[in-house]
């Protein structure tokens, strides 16, 4: 473990903790969303997909309880009433085929005394953000052809508003509509097929496609993986490094330490050592003479 305390200087505890909360993030929050967004997706393609299909029914059929199940959205239906007059609304800042429009909404009160908002499609702004003038609905009883759907919900702080007057909202939603108008609604909206009365710019059905979102998902739970792998392999490189440098540093101290030299004998200091005399070759006179009287004369 020690050496590992490196892990415990303030640089490494902040990069653990990053990758902590990203890889907690990945898992718990993006993926999950992605994932969340694709089975929805599924599930609305599904519903569309047996709608083509399945047979219209009168609304009354699908809205007994003042609402719609969740399986029955997108389901063909007709309607028969009146739109209310000079009760149109608008939906603010949406996009259709790529290009800024405006939603029209309109109250339908159905023969059976209920009352429904109707989408009666979409119309183009004029002016930058200017809303145009809207065609007015029939004012006599009608049978409209069209898909019931679920009200889409509020979110916080987008209330409606009167403006450049008009009734604007943000979504579709019943509930906080009907207090803005001042009528009790069907908890759901009809969305109008193509060429009925009342009906302006007809808004498409969405792609059957369930589009990126599993892909998506996929990734960031591969990014929650590689980011703790990629902390470790650091960790890892840095320790390999520290260790490579303590064992050059402990070559480095056993290659200076080189052995003491041998002392000269004191007897010697100072004293010329005396050379060794060369052998000369002696003459045979020379010799006999060293027989005679010894080697040294």
């Amino acid at each position: 473990m020690r050496r590992l305390k490196f892990l415990l200087r303030p640089g490494w505890l902040v990069l653990a903790a990053v990758v902590g909360i990203f890889a907690y993030m990945c898992f718990t929050v993006l993926a999950p969303w992605q994932l969340g967004k694709n089975t929805s997706t599924e599930y609305r393609n599904d519903l569309i997909s047996n709608s083509i299909n399945a047979e219209t029914v009168p609304i009354g059929n699908v809205i007994a309880d003042g609402t719609i199940a969740p399986a029955d959205e997108w389901r063909n239906i007709t309607a028969t009433g009146s739109y209310v007059p000079d009760a149109d609304i608008l939906v603010r800042l949406q996009s259709v085929e790529g290009a800024p429009a405006y939603e029209v909404l309109t109250p339908f009160a159905l023969d059976d005394g209920r009352t429904i908002l109707v989408n009666r499609g979409f119309v183009r702004p004029i002016t930058g953000a200017e809303a145009p003038p809207i065609a007015a609905p029939p004012t006599n009883p009608v049978t409209l052809n069209g898909r019931v759907r679920l009200s889409e919900g509020t979110a916080p702080g987008r209330v409606p508003m009167f403006e450049d007057g008009a009734k604007q909202v943000y979504s579709i939603d019943a509930g906080p509509i009907g207090e803005f108008i001042g009528t009790d609604l069907v908890n759901a909206y009809i969305q109008l097929e193509p060429d009925q009365p009342g009906g302006l710019g007809t808004i498409a059905l969405p792609q059957l496609d369930a589009g990126p979102y599993l892909s998506y998902g996929f990734q960031w739970l591969a990014f929650g993986i590689m980011a703790p792998l990629g902390l470790a392999y650091f960790i890892r490189a840095e320790w390999r490094e520290r260790r490579k440098e303590k064992e050059e540093s402990a070559d480095t101290a056993g290659d200076d330490s080189t052995p003491a030299p041998t002392p000269t004998p004191a007897r010697t200091i100072g004293r010329r050592k005396k050379p060794e005399p060369e052998s000369v070759p002696r003459t045979a006179k020379e010799v006999k003479l060293a027989d005679r009287y010894g080697n040294s004369r």
